[in-house]
Formats: structure tokens, sequence, C-alpha cells
């Protein structure tokens, strides 16, 4: 029997999640992490998307992820061969390097896509690798607390504009938003 075909929704925002085959690492040091950036840059001049937030953990990886021109299945495919080639050639291995197919669920509406990108950054921090996501260098979180110059798949505006007033004040919400231990804690949003 063969696989469900994947729905497409080219407006739509996905989350989507790739783990490490029997959950072995994706990721065993920095070059590893660069390179799926690499991949992920790659991939975006040949098959255009945006992702809104991103996190790399050490046996998976985390994609708030929109492909308006090609099926996300094309974009994935990219993606993980890419990088699954990069990895059996470094550490000598052959077969797979992903668990599975991808996980992907559709985002609703920006309060899911706040709440998506949220857990995205707050995963460091479950997984006790970070006291605060800041810290964490291999997610999209960094470029939501300052002016740098983000990588062209990575559209934070999308969550931005869920808030109001100026560049800062948008970045000093979210960033507040991220934060907050409970929801009755969240800044006003607008939708």
């Amino acid at each position: 029997m063969g696989r469900i075909k994947r729905t497409w929704v080219p407006d739509a925002f996905y989350h989507i999640v790739s783990r490490g085959n029997r959950r072995d690492p994706l990721f065993q040091d920095q070059r590893d992490f660069q390179v799926f950036l690499h991949t992920l840059s790659q991939t975006h001049e040949k098959t255009p998307f945006e992702l809104a937030s991103y996190c790399f953990m050490t046996n998976h990886y985390h994609l708030q992820l929109r492909s308006q021109e090609e099926h996300i299945s094309k974009v994935m495919a990219l993606v993980n061969k890419r990088y699954a080639n990069y990895y059996n050639a470094r550490y000598r291995l052959c077969g797979h390097v992903f668990e599975k197919r991808y996980y992907s669920k559709i985002i609703d509406g920006p309060q899911g896509m706040l709440a998506v990108s949220r857990y995205i950054h707050l995963n460091p921090l479950e997984a006790k690798m970070v006291k605060t996501p800041e810290h964490y260098p291999w997610s999209s979180f960094r470029y939501f607390t300052n002016q740098k110059k983000v990588p062209p798949f990575l559209c934070k505006e999308l969550i931005l504009d869920c808030f109001d007033g100026s560049l800062m004040e948008k970045q000093r919400k979210y960033c507040d938003y991220v934060k907050a231990e409970e929801q009755e804690e969240i800044p006003e949003v607008i939708i």
C-alpha cells in the first residue's frame, strides 16, 4: 500500500518536523548546523519558500514553512536529500539519515502562527540546553531580538506583524510573548 499523498495549500504555513534515524543526531557539531543553513539557502534559490521561524536541535529540526510556488513535498525532498548526502559523505555512512517522512501540519491563522513560532523557539529551553531562547544559536529567535541581517528565506515580519508599533516595539512584544510563562502574561496581539 502506497503512502497517502500530502495536502498542499500554497498560502498556508506548515509546522514541519524531521528527526534523525533511530533518533540519532542530525547535527554533531557546528559545521553540521552551518551546512544545514546553507542547504536551506541553496534550496531557497532553486525552489523559493518562506520560513517564519526555525530551530535545529541535535536530533531533529522544526520549520515554520510556506511554499507558494512548489509543493512542500518537493521543497522538503530537496532539503532532506541534500543534507542526507552531505551527512553520509562526511561521516562515511550509507542508508537513511532521517527516521521517516517529515511531519507536517497546517497552521491555522495568526494565533496559530504565533503559538507554533513560540513552541519552536522554546524547544531548546524544554530540552534544558539553554536558559533563555536568545542563547541558543541554531534558531531564528536571535533575528527577532535585533536588527541583524536575516537569511533570504526567513520572513520574520510574518510573525512580527501580529503586534502593533514600531519594528523595535514589535520585536520586544514578540520576545515578551515567547518568554511569557503563563497564557495570562501574553501581551496584546493584533489579529
